[in-house]
């Protein structure tokens, strides 16, 4: 009897945090379907912190781009040929890799949509047809593994920590919070990939956790803006750190408060308990992006604000206004979840 060829798969999302996340569970179903399968996947270099210590990873390969956004295109070419790769999966349309997997020589290749440049390299595709029904993202790009004969049995997202990593997160969870506080972490910023809380709202909301003497409030922001930095009553324990290292405190908190954003994703994918706000309109809805796997809540405006209130663009849509969402809302959230939760 012949013996099977082995799947040698590549996994190509280039894009940002919370996509990358949400790719995560790509390699786990594949592993389980093809325990002897090789998967590499390939990222950008600020991403690539997402996959560190996946057991389910055979090679990451970096999608480097110069300061001009162009690529060694040849270079990555002769990367990729040599892994001898059977399938790629291209998560993200775009019209660069998708020559660039053509070149390598990889023999099915998998993209989304129906663009010329895939017809012209005979590309298979995957169609989320107008997003209806409308399902989850992590399960739009389980489509893939759907394609090649693959039934993924979980659509939950993962990062995988080392036991030395655990230990460091541990320990900075008892300096940050000697007493027993519960850690907060609230995150400003959303890239404007959704609607989200101005600055004013959420600088109250900080008065309003630090005033109680049982949480400590941490802004996890990367890069905050320079009008948030310096807030009383708060830390900021990720500013300039790498993506790893932030990943490493986020696994310290108690809960993270976000806008549907990066590290929301994150702290789902490491189980650490979110609260978030959405806009419910399709494009931005918690069914298609809300944390999964972990303990959450989502807070939504009032079933008519967005009739009323939306600016026609959810990304620079606040929240403000009558029926919308503010500091004391979120801040009643946090309390009654949080005590839900410690008495579990």
């Amino acid at each position: 009897m012949n013996k099977r060829k082995q799947l040698r798969i590549l996994i190509a999302r280039i894009d940002r945090i919370g996509d990358v996340v949400l790719s995560t569970p790509l390699p786990r179903e594949i592993k389980k379907a093809y325990s002897d399968s090789f998967v590499a996947v390939l990222v950008k270099k600020y991403t690539k912190d997402i996959y560190l210590n996946n057991p389910h990873i055979d090679e990451i390969i970096i999608f480097n781009e110069d300061k001009n956004g162009k690529i060694n295109f040849w270079q990555l070419v002769k990367t990729l040929r040599r892994l001898k790769l059977t399938y790629a999966f291209m998560l993200l349309p775009n019209e660069r890799l998708n020559w660039i997997l053509f070149f390598s020589g990889i023999r099915t290749r998998i993209g989304v949509g129906h663009k010329l440049y895939q017809f012209l390299t005979f590309s298979k595709f995957v169609d989320r047809k107008k997003y209806i029904p409308l399902r989850h993202e992590a399960d739009y790009c389980l489509d893939m593994v759907r394609k090649i004969g693959i039934g993924p049995k979980s659509i939950i997202p993962e990062i995988h920590l080392s036991h030395e990593e655990i230990l460091k997160s541990d320990e900075i969870k008892k300096k940050l919070t000697p007493n027993g506080e519960i850690l907060v972490g609230i995150n400003i910023t959303s890239g404007k990939s959704s609607p989200n809380l101005n600055l004013h709202e959420y600088k109250n909301l900080i008065q309003l956790l630090a005033n109680e003497n049982n949480y400590k409030v941490l802004i996890t922001d990367n890069e905050p803006p320079n009008s948030a930095k310096n807030i009383n009553n708060a830390s900021y324990p990720n500013i300039g750190l790498s993506l790893r290292d932030s990943i490493i405190n986020f696994n310290a908190l108690n809960v993270l408060v976000s806008a549907s954003t990066g590290p929301m994703h994150i702290c789902a994918a490491l189980k650490v308990p979110t609260i978030s706000m959405f806009c419910p309109l399709t494009a931005c809805s918690p069914k298609l992006w809300g944390p999964l796997g972990n303990e959450s809540e989502v807070i939504l405006p009032e079933e008519n604000y967005c009739s009323k209130k939306c600016p026609g663009d959810p990304h620079i849509c606040d929240f403000g206004g009558e029926g919308g969402i503010d500091s004391e809302i979120v801040y009643r959230k946090v309390k009654s979840f949080m005590a839900n939760t410690l008495n579990k």
